[in-house]
């Protein structure tokens, strides 16, 4: 909290936060721990895994998790390596905020970078609990397979919507 007892996220902007505030705006749901495709109608294959999207493309989830996901406490296993053992892995900072769209209409810096708030259930607004954000099905705890259990071939089987719902 700041002086005035206004919250840090509703005083300052995503770029002026600190490394601390920033990494505390993750609500921990892991849904960007889920594998993503781009459907592109233009294109031969129906989707493919990629790291960018153009006008033409759609973005779908799958409910494939990265095998590095511990799918119960909703963190990664290896998060200081992450970027390295999986380099698709996006890793959302202040200088990177155009790739924003990779992320479900729920993450909380997307909702902050389009004005919108911190949803209800997210553990700054829950004494840094995350029991709300499962209570209200906001995480992907329960729901995901691991990628080393199926073929990239095969992530188009597992697209699912769940995880572009948003309750407030």
């Amino acid at each position: 909290m700041t002086q005035s007892n206004t919250p840090f996220w509703q005083t300052k902007s995503l770029q002026e936060m600190t490394r601390p505030e920033w990494e505390s705006l993750c609500d921990g749901c892991a849904k960007c721990c889920l594998h993503k495709l781009i459907d592109d109608e233009g294109a031969e294959d129906a989707a493919v895994d990629t790291d960018f999207i153009n006008d033409n493309e759609e973005l779908h989830y799958t409910n494939v998790a990265c095998q590095y996901l511990n799918d119960k406490k909703c963190e990664c296993t290896v998060y200081s390596k992450r970027t390295q053992l999986v380099p698709s892995c996006v890793q959302l900072t202040q200088d990177n905020l155009e790739q924003v769209f990779y992320m479900p209409t729920s993450c909380s810096y997307r909702r902050l970078a389009e004005g919108r708030g911190l949803p209800s259930w997210h553990p700054l607004l829950n004494k840094g609990k995350k029991s709300a954000m499962h209570k209200a099905g906001m995480s992907v705890r329960g729901k995901v397979i691991f990628d080393d259990m199926v073929t990239e071939e095969q992530y188009e089987d597992f697209i699912v919507v769940w995880p572009l719902h948003d309750l407030d």
